[in-house]
Formats: structure tokens, C-alpha cells, sequence
């Protein structure tokens, strides 16, 4: 390794540890699923709307840039997205973020399938998501379990 290389290494190690240190009290927001009903549809595939609400507890404002999810119901990733239409959130506060997905055709009838051999008001779920600050801070990554009753997924 030549003496360039070494500084050059040495000094990447320097501003990433320099860096680690700009937000020292920065505490995860807060993000839970607050919604989940199924949307009047023209489609074979249904839609879904889901509403997410995000609390931010620290003092600076939550930039957010960018958010790639996955809902699963019952073990099936029946949900996936992405989206960057989302606002700042200031510090000490909180906001409702709406999604709108297409559920994925083949998950939906392996899910159906089973539904129908055990019918059941309940479903468990799992959300899944990175949320991107577009800053030097990595993103977030929320992993959120539930159950869902059948009534929330019926279109109102």
C-alpha cells in the first residue's frame, strides 16, 4: 500500500468517525401502521390504501426522501412499494403518511386460498420499511407486527 493510499484510507476513516459524531442523540422516529383498507377497484388486482404514522423525536426535522415498504399478511408479501412524495416532518412532531398499492396478483390468490380452507376475522401482518433521509445519516429501517381485523379491510 502506498503512502497516498494510506492517507487517503486514514482520512476517509477520519471524516466517517467525524461524521458519527454530528447526531450523537438522534433517536429512530417512530413509524406505525394506522390503516389498512381495501380501495374500490376496476382491476383484477385490488388496491389497498395504508396509512402510516410517523413521529419524530428528535429536535432537528425528519427530511424524508424517499420510502420503500413490503406488507405481508399471513407470511405473503402481498404489498410493495415505493414512494417520494413525502414531506419533512419537524422535530417534535408527527404526521399521517397515505399509501396507495396494487396487491400482488399471485400472493392474493395463494392467500385467498388459504382463507377460504380457514376462514378467519383476524390477520396477522408484517410491515417492513426504509426510510431514506437523504443525508449522511444511513437510512431507517422499520419492522412493525400486527393483527389486522377483517372489518379494516372492507371498503368503506
Amino acid at each position: 500500500m502506498n503512502k497516498l493510499t494510506k492517507n487517503l484510507l486514514i482520512a476517509l476513516f477520519l471524516l466517517i468517525s467525524g461524521c458519527a459524531t454530528l447526531h450523537p442523540s438522534f433517536e429512530t422516529p417512530d413509524v406505525r401502521l394506522i390503516s389498512f383498507r381495501l380501495l374500490p377497484s376496476e382491476s383484477l388486482s385490488p388496491r389497498f390504501e395504508i396509512g402510516l404514522h410517523v413521529i419524530n423525536p428528535n429536535m432537528a426535522p425528519l427530511p424524508l426522501k424517499g420510502m420503500s415498504y413490503k406488507i405481508y399478511i399471513e407470511g405473503h408479501q402481498l404489498l410493495s412499494g415505493v414512494t417520494n412524495n413525502l414531506s419533512v416532518i419537524e422535530g417534535y412532531s408527527e404526521e399521517d403518511i397515505m399509501l396507495e398499492a396494487t396487491a400482488d396478483l399471485f400472493s392474493g390468490l395463494q392467500l385467498l386460498s388459504e382463507l377460504m380452507a380457514a376462514p378467519r376475522e383476524t390477520f396477522s401482518y408484517e410491515l417492513k420499511a426504509k426510510l431514506d433521509i437523504g443525508s449522511i445519516l444511513p437510512s431507517i429501517h422499520i419492522n412493525e407486527t400486527g393483527e389486522i381485523l377483517l372489518q379494516q379491510l372492507r371498503a368503506q
